[in-house]
């Protein structure tokens, strides 16, 4: 396993972390018990970074995670999120400090731990100061209920205003092949302050595994079944859409040849070069048996060329297919 500088917080990360938003539902299917066995199998092969939140399943996932890590909780870096799924708050989010201090609590409980190694605010809330939700974070830190703190889907400039009222340890983004976004402005932002990066979406929600098909199906508690419907989250769209969905899936085959040519698989090749990327600290990669957790570690320790990106992004030119567009800004 490759290990990364988390920011300036001294932690070491591992360069493939897991993602545990799929065991707190909505996201398909996923039994208890395989998902333990991989997490065991995770923490063996070297993964040490396990991400979760508050609003997958309300606790759900948390406490899924608190059992998967039973005595091993010292070997992993738990992180944990605030600020979004309520139904009584305007866009669905709320960082106040009410919020943050309540939440924090329910996350320690549910995660059967006195402590967390890293809490973010999932998604930015224009409704609350950004002074009165860094100083929470800030309190929480003194308190000793989690090591570090840090943002997620934070635009540059909300990090800018954020970063005076109390250091941004980490940020967590989406990148992956069909996402670039941050590329523009946040990740050099947080090159520029050694800030740690969290990339999520490696393997763009399941796109990039290598599976799917153009008639593929979701079941019906899958959020990937409203093929893009989810209001201003204008990249789902744009990966599961009717009007995309072909074109994606023939971009992925195209991608599928690179991979074999250096004796890997699709989200292999997905993984190294999200990993690879000069401000990514680790790539967060969801999984649901161990079998899927060792073929990720496949993604590590070796290089993609000046060529082979070359490659990759020509996939995208040929097709149409811009990776960075503003439309998908979501508010």
């Amino acid at each position: 396993m490759e290990y990364r500088p988390f920011g300036q917080t001294g932690l070491e990360v591992s360069a493939i972390g897991l993602g545990c938003w799929e065991i707190g539902g909505g996201y398909g299917a996923i039994e208890q018990a395989e998902f333990e066995r991989a997490v065991g199998r995770a923490l063996d092969l070297g993964i040490n970074c396990f991400d979760t939140a508050e609003a997958y399943g309300f606790g759900a996932s948390e406490r899924a995670l608190a059992q998967a890590l039973g005595s091993r909780r010292g070997e992993a870096l738990v992180v944990t999120k605030v600020g979004v799924g309520y139904p009584d708050k305007p866009n669905y989010r709320d960082s106040s400090r009410e919020r943050i201090m309540a939440s924090i609590e329910s996350s320690l409980q549910s995660l059967g731990t006195d402590y967390v190694d890293l809490y973010l605010i999932h998604w930015p809330d224009v409704n609350v100061p950004f002074e009165e939700t860094m100083r929470a974070l800030e309190d929480i830190v003194q308190q000793g209920k989690t090591r570090f703190v840090g943002v997620s889907n934070f635009r540059r400039e909300q990090m800018q205003e954020c970063m005076p009222l109390r250091r941004i340890d980490v940020s967590q983004n989406g990148l992956h092949l069909f996402d670039r976004r941050m590329e523009r402005e946040v990740f050099p932002y947080c090159r520029q302050e050694n800030i740690g990066v969290m990339a999520y979406g490696s393997l763009a929600y399941g796109l990039l595994t290598g599976t799917l098909v153009e008639t593929s199906e979701f079941d019906e508690d899958d959020w990937r079944s409203r093929r893009g419907n989810m209001g201003n989250i204008n990249l789902a769209r744009t990966l599961f859409g009717p009007e995309y969905f072909r074109r994606n899936i023939e971009a992925t085959r195209q991608l599928t040849e690179i991979a074999r040519r250096h004796g890997k698989n699709l989200p292999q090749l997905a993984l190294r070069w999200t990993s690879s990327h000069p401000a990514v600290s680790v790539a967060l990669v969801g999984c649901r048996n161990v079998a899927e957790v060792e073929d990720n570690v496949g993604a590590v320790d070796w290089t993609l060329s000046e060529e082979d990106r070359s490659e990759i992004d020509a996939v995208f030119e040929r097709l149409g297919i811009d990776p960075a567009p503003d439309t998908w800004v979501e508010d």
